[in-house]
C-alpha cells in the first residue's frame, strides 16, 4: 500500500462517526439517503417497536452504528446481531466497533442466503429486522425481494422495523397485499435530519370462521 494511501485510511478511521457518514454521502449521495446519521430519539423509537422478547435481531443498513448501539444497550447480545452494510468505508467501521456482532459487507436482496450462513435460519430465525434502506426511493420489484428474503429469515411472528424520512409509507401498497402483510405507521420524529417515520410490518395472521351449524 502506498504511504498516501495508509495515511489517509489512519485519517478516516480516526474520523468521528458523524463525519464518517458525511463523507460516504458526498461520495455517492444516491446510495447514502441522508447527510447524517440517524438521532437517538429515532434509534429509541425503533427499539420501542421490538417484539418483548426479541433476542435475536437483523439489521439492514447499518451506518455508522447508532442503531447497532441502541440495540445492544437494548439488551441485544453482540453474538445475535447481524448487521448488513453495503459501503465498504462504513462496513469497515461497523466491524472495528463492534467486533463481537456479525457485520457484513453485503446486499440486503441476498439477506435469505447470508442469514443462512450465519446461523440465522431454521429455529434461529431473527425475531426482528431494523431496517434503515430507502426503500422508498427503490422500484417494487426490488423492494419485494428484499422483504421476501427478510420475511424468509424472521420468525412466523417477526416485526420488519423500517424508518423513512417524511410521512409516507415507503413500502407500495402492491408489495403489501402481494406479501399478506399488514403495516402501520408507529411513529413520527422531527428531531432526525431530516424528519423520520417509522413504519412496521408484520404477516398477516389469518383468523378461522368457526362453521355454523346445520338445522
Amino acid at each position: 500500500m502506498l504511504p498516501q494511501m495508509k495515511d489517509d485510511r489512519d485519517a478516516a478511521r480516526s474520523l468521528p462517526a458523524s463525519w464518517t457518514f458525511f463523507l460516504q454521502w458526498l461520495k455517492n449521495p444516491l446510495a447514502v439517503a441522508a447527510i447524517s446519521p440517524s438521532s437517538r430519539q429515532l434509534a429509541r423509537q425503533m427499539m420501542s417497536q421490538l417484539p418483548r422478547s426479541a433476542r435475536r435481531v437483523i439489521e439492514l443498513g447499518g451506518g455508522t452504528g447508532v442503531f447497532t448501539q441502541a440495540l445492544i444497550d437494548h439488551g441485544i447480545a453482540p453474538a445475535d446481531l447481524l448487521v448488513l452494510e453495503l459501503n465498504e468505508e462504513l462496513h469497515q467501521h461497523l466491524v472495528r466497533q463492534f467486533p463481537g456482532a456479525a457485520v457484513v459487507c453485503g446486499d440486503a436482496s441476498n439477506l435469505r442466503a447470508i442469514a443462512q450462513q450465519h446461523g440465522f435460519d431454521g429455529e434461529q430465525r431473527a425475531d426482528a429486522v431494523i431496517s434503515g434502506l430507502g426503500l422508498l426511493s427503490m422500484p417494487r420489484q426490488m423492494q419485494q425481494s428484499i422483504l421476501s428474503a427478510a420475511f424468509d429469515s424472521l420468525q412466523p411472528e417477526g416485526r420488519f422495523i423500517q424508518f423513512t424520512y417524511g410521512p409516507a409509507n415507503p413500502v407500495a401498497r402492491e408489495v403489501i397485499e402481494a406479501m399478506g402483510l399488514s403495516a402501520h405507521r408507529a411513529s413520527f420524529t422531527w428531531w432526525n435530519v431530516p424528519p423520520a417515520t417509522v413504519y412496521v410490518y408484520q404477516r398477516r395472521v389469518s383468523r378461522a370462521v368457526p362453521a355454523r351449524s346445520m338445522r
